[in-house]
């Protein structure tokens, strides 16, 4: 390697970080750090280095790809069920359901279990990127210990296409510390001052439901809105605000935590994670609304490796399992089974269980705004401005 290609120490550990975190891919991580040459010369001259096939599951295969979002496991849980099956867990990460839906659409995705969010499960049923689940072949699926208000999506017409993984709410999340002690309260706050204040240190999600809907929110209008109008109104107010954001990525932990920004929307689990290691950085729910969701664990069409993506759903869905995603991730869940392995701490925080108030004002997504032509080419607009 030369001194040009050289990685330094703190960069090395922010793409650790990144890996640990799951915003990256093992592929990604091996390649920018320079361990996949490394790991393939070593393979090739001592062979016992080169990863083992299954063995523990018999038939599953030696990997399994799952497309999922950033920031959203327990690394070590995917270690574990390597250690018991033999296949390894190859994580690819995506941004948005729009990039999900495209990627799989398009055909090809190499995906085996995929995270889909609660109002896309009826696109993918209509379009048959989606396979029924074999449930006799989930021993750890228990319908009854789920709420059905986190759980119903993924059943369509009588059939279950999807279990649920964990749900959330989306917010933003804001560095105190520079709030010159004029806290953060409503989407108005977070539009204003990003054109004020937090000028050119706040970051907004690469995907139209959340980036459009919460802009939608500015003027007290529907999450989900796909009135012209309406929309027109959110449009004006993301092109002012375009000249002051850091960025538009759905990958804002790292600068965050760098203090490159100081602003951004935000996942329940990112805002836990980011207030756990930096007390400073608030996660806020708009007064006026916004986002309620649910992810599910399921299977797209021609999965390449079926008998190992049931094993890894299965598997997560344990709740001794499913309690480390918590207790890493910092989602809440609505498995009855996994809350009575979680601490009592966990369970009171506000982060995950907001005040009744402000969960009452929240929407789920609607399918319709998945794919709504007005509301992508909107994006598509704002991003190229």
């Amino acid at each position: 390697m030369t001194d040009k290609d050289h990685m330094s120490k703190r960069k090395f550990m922010q793409e650790l970080r990144r890996y640990q975190k799951g915003s990256v891919s093992r592929r990604h991580f091996l390649g920018v750090t320079g361990l996949g040459a490394a790991a393939a010369a070593l393979g090739t001259a001592m062979p016992g280095l080169r990863p083992r096939r299954a063995y523990a599951a018999g038939d599953i295969g030696d990997r399994v790809v799952l497309a999922t979002w950033p920031n959203y496991h327990d690394v070590e849980n995917f270690e574990r069920f390597t250690d018991e099956t033999g296949a390894f867990v190859q994580v690819n990460v995506f941004g948005s359901n729009e990039e999900m839906l495209a990627k799989l659409q398009a055909g090809g995705s190499g995906w085996d279990v995929f995270v889909p969010t609660n109002y896309t499960i009826t696109t993918y049923v209509s379009e048959d990127l989606i396979e029924p689940l074999d449930v006799s072949r989930l021993a750890n699926y228990d319908a009854g210990a789920f709420d059905p208000r986190f759980a119903d999506a993924g059943t369509v017409d009588g059939s279950l296409y999807a279990v649920p993984k964990n749900w959330g709410t989306t917010g933003f999340a804001v560095n105190t510390a520079h709030d010159g002690g004029k806290p953060f309260a409503t989407w108005k706050d977070f539009w204003d001052r990003t054109m004020d204040d937090y000028s050119g240190r706040t970051m907004v999600h690469d995907y139209q439901l959340t980036t459009i809907g919460n802009a939608l929110k500015y003027f007290g209008y529907s999450f989900n809105s796909v009135d012209p109008t309406e929309l027109a109104d959110a449009e004006r107010l993301l092109l002012d605000a375009k000249p002051h954001l850091f960025a538009i990525s759905s990958d804002y932990q790292p600068a965050m935590r760098s203090g490159d920004a100081w602003m951004t929307m935000c996942w329940t689990g990112d805002g836990k994670q980011l207030n756990s290691d930096i007390p400073e950085i608030a996660y806020v729910l708009g007064r006026e609304g916004g986002e309620i969701w649910s992810d599910y664990y399921a299977i797209p069409k021609g999965a390449p490796h079926r008998e190992a993506a049931y094993a890894l759903i299965d598997f997560m869905l344990s709740p001794e399992v499913n309690a480390r995603e918590v207790m890493a991730h910092g989602y809440p869940v609505a498995d009855s089974r996994t809350n009575a392995l979680l601490p009592k701490e966990m369970l009171e925080d506000p982060i995950l269980y907001p005040a009744q108030d402000l969960l009452d004002a929240l929407e789920f997504g609607a399918a319709a705004t998945l794919t709504d032509p007005n509301r992508a080419e909107l994006l598509a607009r704002f991003k190229s401005a």
